[in-house]
């Protein structure tokens, strides 16, 4: 079986060959964006695999979607079928958030207040 790992959280979960990362993903609790239901329509699941050999061949719905060059995968596309390690970008909401909270604290550490 496959072990998938997801970072930067930092979870593990072992899948059948032939998993989504998607799926993967949502079994071990790590929060993948994605709109379309798994279609390759939305483009949001965007995730980089730090070994491309360790899952499946682009499908033609990401080599139209995304290119042949492209170092982003699909995960509703993109199947283990080796032991991979995941890179999941961060939610652009949250990203918003921690860096108004980085600037608050810059602030409060400047003495503005």
């Amino acid at each position: 079986m496959p072990r998938v790992t997801f970072q930067p959280d930092g979870k593990t979960i072992d899948v059948r060959p032939g998993t989504t990362l998607l799926a993967a993903a949502r079994q071990a609790g790590v929060a993948v964006r994605t709109r379309c239901g798994g279609v390759a329509g939305c483009l949001m699941c965007k995730v980089r695999v730090v070994d491309p050999s360790t899952v499946s061949p682009r499908t033609d719905a990401e080599r139209r979607k995304l290119g042949d060059d492209a170092d982003e995968r699909l995960s509703c596309q993109t199947k283990a079928t080796k032991d991979a390690t995941v890179l999941v970008p961060e939610d652009p909401l949250k990203a918003a958030v921690r860096r108004q909270l980085e600037r608050q604290k810059e602030e409060e550490e400047g003495g503005l207040w």
